[in-house]
């Protein structure tokens, strides 16, 4: 089915008279615009993407994989590989253990907010959000929208789940 929907979707592309080149919100329109209903949730969203791999392996290893697939809302903070590698070195290895799920956990779903908070709703703002693990993180919007020391560096990619503010660090709790 994934297949039959990739073909529809960048035969339509075509036909339309653009070219998909893997952009996630392009991929989205022509499937929902070829009457092809597929659920691209936040979690299929960051993996096709393919600039959060290591988010991707952590969000399995601590085990979150179903909860990004649910019904949601979610607003996803998603640090890209990159924003990972600028971690002190062993730190994601170290992680990953199986003996520091917990602490993973901590750490991802400090990363999520529950509900759909698109950077239209926060322009302008400085407030503080209760994040999915019960800490709480400081949201400046009033130049550049910032997430505690955290730029936003791509914002509002919707998912049928949620959406997914791309970051360029990882934030961790207090």
């Amino acid at each position: 089915m994934q297949i039959l929907a990739w073909m529809w979707c960048i035969i339509f592309s075509f036909w339309m008279g653009s070219i998909v080149v893997f952009g996630v919100s392009a991929l989205i329109h022509a499937i929902l615009l070829a009457g092809i209903f597929i659920t691209v949730g936040v979690f299929e969203t960051a993996v096709a993407a393919g600039s959060f791999n290591t988010l991707v392996a952590a969000v399995k290893a601590a085990g979150l994989v179903d909860a990004l697939k649910g019904d949601g809302p979610l607003t996803v903070f998603a640090p890209t590989d990159d924003a990972f590698a600028a971690l002190p070195a062993g730190t994601v290895e170290t992680l990953l253990k199986p003996e520091n799920k917990d602490q993973l956990v901590n750490i991802l779903t400090y990363h999520v907010l529950p509900g759909k908070v698109m950077s239209g709703d926060i322009a302008g703002k400085k407030l503080e959000v209760e994040m999915l693990n019960g800490a709480k993180a400081s949201v400046d919007a009033t130049s550049v929208v910032k997430i505690n020391a955290a730029n936003v560096v791509s914002a509002d990619i919707a998912a049928s789940n949620g959406v997914i503010h791309v970051i360029d660090a990882v934030i961790l709790p207090n």
